[in-house]
């Protein structure tokens, strides 16, 4: 599968799950559009329902009517509050300035309003117990939740008629409270997650277009180089020799059309050259430039030689075969393919000007390539002058089984 081919799986991925998204969206996420907040609103709201006693409390006669009003605003400031926590807080990172303050109001809200209009109201700490789950890390919420249920028994216990809420209001408030611990912490690794497949599809789609770069680069270079050698060649034979200029003419539109296919195929992300098409191209490139070719220390039939690799091998050849033709000014090239120590190490040496300043785009995704393949390259001058390119790559061994003899 290709780097491209991946890519557009991913992007596949995460706009299905945009898709989905939405349509629902959890209690950790934060809403994005109007459906999202009337969804979101709709969840929190089914836990409301145990708000009835102290509504039913307000709507009672059971205060004065400044005390119903008084209790009314703190209840809509309350869940505003809440709301404003939960709503907005739950999956992002701890914001002192903002959370602190909030839960020190609700905290003191429920604190108030269940000593001044009693037992109905104590079930304001368990959703401050929630908001603490909610909104708190995990290594600090465990604290507030405990405070915060220690306080409900405090004041339950010195609040008239509250012992037929504790039961039903205690355990609410430790459950609901490390629940949520839970929810929080699986919303951030949910954002981390969706984080992580954003960057990967990013760092796939940078690998892609260093990957054409690479391929367009080196397969335009060299069927540029060659044709334009063979335009030279037919511009001097045309006036004397037009049937040897025709060749070289046809020759011309043979390579241009070959470019073109290596081009889309690069494009598509299957061109994987091979170390037999590359030396025969080498030859004609050579012979075209006038350079004395050395081709008998190669041997391309390696059953040990994994695709990958070979490919590896033959860019490397490629790309030393036009740097040759198009700087070194060389009159000889010296093209081997040797084995050592585990490894198939083409070699491409020169009697030209020799390395002239640092390396090129070439050269670099030369060594991209290599690196990609576990190989290595090495250049610098011939141990004649002129230049030399040495590329290795691993040969894979099969190991034998117990029992088998060792290859020879």
């Amino acid at each position: 599968m290709s780097v491209l081919t991946r890519c557009r799986e991913l992007w596949r991925g995460a706009l299905a799950a945009e898709n989905e998204q939405a349509e629902f969206v959890g209690i950790g996420s934060t809403p994005d559009n109007r459906r999202q907040v009337l969804v979101k609103l709709a969840w929190i709201g089914i836990w409301f329902a145990y708000l009835a006693a102290p509504a039913a409390d307000i709507v009672g006669d059971h205060h004065t009517v400044a005390a119903d009003v008084l209790g009314g605003l703190g209840l809509v400031v309350f869940v505003t509050g809440y709301l404003a926590l939960v709503f907005r807080q739950t999956s992002r990172p701890l914001e002192r300035i903002r959370v602190f303050p909030m839960l020190v109001l609700l905290l003191a809200m429920a604190l108030v309003l269940s000593l001044a209009l009693g037992a109905p109201w104590l079930v304001l700490f368990v959703y401050v117990c929630v908001a603490c789950g909610a909104v708190l890390p995990t290594t600090v919420s465990r604290y507030p939740i405990l405070l915060t249920t220690g306080l409900l028994i405090v004041i339950g216990m010195k609040t008239p008629k509250a012992g037929d809420y504790m039961p039903a209001l205690v355990l609410p408030a430790l459950l609901g409270g490390f629940a949520m611990v839970g929810v929080r912490q699986m919303a951030r690794t949910t954002r981390a997650l969706r984080e992580a497949r954003a960057t990967v599809a990013h760092l796939a789609a940078n690998e892609e277009r260093l990957r054409l770069a690479r391929d367009l680069h080196d397969l335009l270079g060299h069927s540029l180089s060659l044709i334009t050698l063979k335009s030279e060649l037919a511009g001097r034979m045309l006036p004397d020799k037009p049937d040897q200029a025709a060749q070289q003419v046809a020759d011309i539109e043979r390579v241009s059309r070959q470019a073109l296919v290596d081009v889309r195929e690069a494009v598509s992300g299957f061109r994987r050259p091979t170390l037999d098409a590359e030396i025969a191209g080498a030859r004609t490139a050579l012979a075209a430039a006038g350079i004395a070719a050395d081709l008998d220390r190669v041997e391309t039939a390696h059953a040990d030689l994994p695709p990958d690799e070979e490919g590896a091998l033959a860019w490397a050849l490629r790309e030393a075969v036009t740097n040759v033709v198009r700087h070194s000014g060389a009159r000889r090239c010296e093209v081997s393919l040797v084995e050592a120590d585990d490894e198939l190490c083409l070699t491409v040496t020169d009697d030209g000007r020799g390395p002239r300043g640092a390396h090129g785009n070439g050269l670099t995704g030369l060594t991209e390539r290599l690196a990609l393949a576990d190989g290595r390259l090495e250049t610098g001058p011939g141990p004649k002058g002129g230049f030399r390119l040495r590329a290795c790559v691993p040969l894979s061994r099969s190991v034998p089984k117990d029992g088998e003899p060792l290859s020879a």
